[in-house]
């Protein structure tokens, strides 16, 4: 008689905002829905890798994505480019740190009526060897379903300043090691002594463990987050795709991360916490320097992305996004060009980068948040050309999407077809228009764009009038529940 599979929840943490990778990351579209590496954003990466656990007696459930309002639409559209279905999508209100959004997706897991396994992962890391990924992941499947709370140290091979440490105890006959203790960031000459020691991890922020035991640790160590996040379940929303917390009792909800509030008390504390080793190429991507040394190199220590030159540099990383890029004579740089924004910087200085955007956001540029071409849920737009009293946009529409029932106070829009067919409302008309036909939309009309066919539309929108901020719309329909 075969003993039953064991139950797990992949739970995909997707709210992180990825400010040192600037320009290429933005809030808007933070870096976990980039694709840095291979041919799939780090985001569906993540998903596909926890969907690659089953098998071996461990059954996989669909993903739970906890992550934030408004990137819902893009982790629906990526999941559904890889052919995943979300068990479901928790919304955040606010970002309140890694803890309380386990514990979202703890009461979501156990709301259920089961007790799975979790095996929760950052949505903006990169594995090499998916193989030995998987081992170690099962590894820690199977203790974490007697009971402990697992966490998946990285076998380091450089004295790294940027990441937290853990220093693994004994070993049991499994190999799964105890935690004897959590360290800090340390400055270079402590993190050369970890190496040396060869008993220190990175801490790689991926956490195996039943729901029903980080809801009751957390209920031990910091029964302030744990309470203040059930009221927030308790007066959430929810529909066919998305699960919304409470936002004012979220609000409430101490910020702070899962090793914090749990998981650094637990050591010496009577709380079982052990540590699977994990060798498997890991980089957690979490500035310009990681990117560097997760892509392929030139015979000069050189990695460049796009429509780049090089000449007479060394150990550099440039990536090219909408025009060429030259570089001469520089050793250990970065050079990252996106459409609206140019980043130049030392690599040993690329956690700094956080600083510019700070600045950005201190001066409400818009550059800290969005791209020059900015995704909506119905498909998206590039603003190409501006100047004063116009604005010059390119506009995608999905098949079958349509943007919201609106009208403009302070301007008026001409529309020109360049592919597919339109279906526009201006005021009581309804009209199609093809390749080359246009439209023009009064200031103060009320109108609506959707695309009936099969295939994207495209379309150059010319926007004329005293102010054009994407502000000036009112809504009086909308598909994707935007106010």
């Amino acid at each position: 008689m075969t003993s039953p599979s064991i139950a797990v929840q992949p739970v995909v943490m997707a709210g992180g905002s990825g400010t040192r990778l600037w320009p290429l990351s933005r809030a808007g579209y933070p870096k976990q829905f980039l694709v840095l590496a291979g041919n799939q954003s780090l985001f569906q990466q993540a998903a596909r890798r926890l969907a690659g656990l089953a098998g071996e007696g461990i059954a996989v459930a669909a993903p739970l994505v906890v992550g934030n309002e408004e990137h819902r639409f893009l982790v629906l559209d990526q999941l559904r480019e890889c052919r995943l279905d979300p068990a479901a999508v928790l919304l955040e209100p606010r970002g309140r740190n890694t803890a309380p959004a386990l514990t979202l997706a703890a009461l979501q897991a156990l709301d259920a009526g089961s007790d799975p396994v979790l095996v929760v992962t950052p949505a903006d890391q990169t594995v090499a060897d998916e193989a030995a990924f998987t081992r170690a992941l099962r590894s820690a499947v199977r203790q974490a379903a007697g009971g402990d709370l697992v966490i998946l140290g990285v076998r380091p091979d450089r004295p790294e300043t940027g990441y937290g440490y853990i220093r693994a105890g004994g070993t049991a006959a499994t190999g799964v090691h105890e935690v004897a203790a959590f360290v800090e960031k340390p400055d270079a000459d402590t993190a050369q002594r970890y190496l040396a020691a060869g008993d220190y991890y990175w801490n790689a922020g991926m956490f195996v463990l039943r729901a029903s035991v980080w809801l009751g640790a957390l209920e031990r160590l910091r029964p302030d987050i744990a309470a203040a996040t059930r009221l927030a379940w308790d007066a959430r929303r929810s529909d066919e795709r998305f699960v919304r917390p409470g936002a004012a009792e979220f609000a409430a909800v101490p910020a702070e991360s899962v090793d914090y509030a749990v998981m650094e008390r637990c050591p010496g504390s009577g709380q079982p916490i052990r540590m699977v080793a994990l060798d498997a190429g890991w980089n957690d991507l979490g500035a310009w320097d990681a990117v560097w040394q997760a892509q392929p190199k030139d015979a000069a220590g050189n990695a460049s992305v796009g429509d780049a030159l090089l000449s007479d540099c060394r150990d550099s990383l440039v990536h090219a996004s909408s025009r060429l890029v030259s570089v001469i004579g520089l050793d250990g740089v970065v050079v990252v060009e996106t459409a609206d924004a140019v980043l130049v910087a030392s690599r040993a200085k690329s956690q700094d980068v956080k600083k510019i955007v700070e600045r950005l956001g201190a001066e409400q540029r818009g550059e800290h948040a969005l791209h020059r071409k900015v995704h909506r849920p119905w498909g998206w737009y590039d603003s190409v050309d501006e100047g004063a009293r116009f604005q010059v946009k390119r506009i995608m529409v999905k098949p079958g999407a349509s943007l919201s029932l609106q009208m403009h106070h302070h301007r008026a829009e001409h529309w020109i077809v360049v592919k597919g067919t339109a279906e526009v409302t201006v005021g009581e008309r309804k009209l199609l228009l093809t390749e080359n036909q246009s439209t023009y939309i009064p200031l103060g009309e009320v109108h609506r764009l959707a695309n009936p066919g099969k295939l994207p539309l495209e379309l150059i929108e010319v926007q004329s009038g005293s102010y054009l901020g994407e502000d000036d719309i009112v809504r009086f329909e909308d598909s994707y529940g935007r106010r």
